[in-house]
């Protein structure tokens, strides 16, 4: 099974530095992705999903982002052991990523047809093959569910949904191992959105692509997610099966929040249980557990104690309820 893995984060720790302050991003994350898995990573605003993302790429601000310890191995390879050059190389071919904002990733003064292309020639061995790229062009735009002809056409001619379209088939044009989804349907529709994510799961699966998505909405992870990953505050706090974090009784308390604050079909009555409180400072976390201070079952012990992650069949928790009160269940 070690031989399916394709991407191995250890310790990832990553930090932004101010004049005046570090802002702890992300704090010792650990993942694991095998080949033609979706890990779907969740969490609300400011948990450092983005900043794990562009850390894999190693695409932070060069002058406040910094990593500061931690490994990202792709396909047996640490990626931030690499140079410059064969990072750029990685980008685009074998690693791509999809951002938040499609309106924005594209260039408005180039076709979308010349944008396709562009990625294709910086990582064709052939550089004469215009043709060849031509037709790849017109294949990656019919996969992802547009008419070849609208290639000569610019972005400001395209619908949202269509733009959004036209990124991902910027990402996946070179047939990469790994795409990370950033929040790819987040300023989509919700019809557009499932359209888009059915695309993304039908060109996924016809490319043989693993994938990273990156979302705060649990009905994405469900529909399209193998694994997940629950963040909070720079920590991976729970991760299992799409199965054991959906279908379990056993829950870290932040993501049995996050499924309070879902609203039930069926007409149900009973009022909505939102996760109180905010997101904690990144540039002073909590001692001991960093959920803490928004816990409903908070003890003694969460205020100065980090908890050790807890295996139960491999679904994994962090959270100190499952060393006191539940030691039946971890058995």
């Amino acid at each position: 099974m070690q031989d399916d893995l394709l991407l191995t984060i250890d310790n990832l720790t990553v930090e932004y530095i101010t004049d005046t302050e570090i802002v702890s991003a992300v704090n010792g994350v650990d993942l694991h992705l095998r080949r033609g898995q979706t890990l779907g990573i969740v969490g609300e605003t400011g948990a450092g999903k983005t900043t794990t993302a562009l850390s894999i790429l190693r695409l932070l601000p060069e002058r406040t982002g910094r990593i500061v310890s931690g490994s990202v191995v792709f396909d047996g390879v640490d990626l931030l052991a690499m140079t410059p050059a064969d990072m750029r190389a990685i980008r685009g071919s074998r690693i791509s990523m999809i951002f938040q904002d499609p309106m924005t990733s594209l260039n408005p003064v180039q076709t979308v047809g010349r944008q396709i292309a562009e990625v294709l020639e910086l990582h064709s061995a052939d550089k004469h093959a215009r043709s060849a790229i031509n037709c790849r062009v017109d294949e990656i735009l019919e996969l992802a569910g547009i008419p070849a002809h609208r290639k000569d056409e610019y972005p400001h001619q395209f619908s949202g949904g269509m733009k959004q379209r036209v990124v991902i088939a910027i990402a996946l044009a070179c047939d990469p191992e790994l795409l990370i989804a950033d929040e790819p349907t987040t300023a989509l529709d919700v019809t557009i959105q499932a359209q888009v994510l059915d695309m993304m799961t039908d060109m996924k699966e016809k490319l043989g692509t693993s994938m990273i998505m990156i979302t705060h909405d649990l009905g994405v992870v469900a529909a399209i997610c193998d694994m997940v990953a629950v963040m909070y505050a720079g920590q991976i706090i729970e991760t299992g099966t799409a199965e054991d974090i959906f279908e379990s009784d056993v829950n870290h308390p932040y993501t049995t929040g996050l499924f309070e604050s879902i609203p039930k079909m069926g007409g149900s009555e009973k009022r909505l249980n939102p996760i109180h409180g905010m997101m904690p400072d990144p540039t002073d976390l909590p001692s001991g557990c960093v959920f803490h201070p928004r816990c409903p079952q908070s003890m003694e012990k969460c205020k100065t104690i980090p908890p050790a992650d807890i295996s139960i069949n491999g679904h994994i928790i962090r959270c100190h309820i499952f060393t006191e009160d539940q030691k039946e269940v971890i058995a």
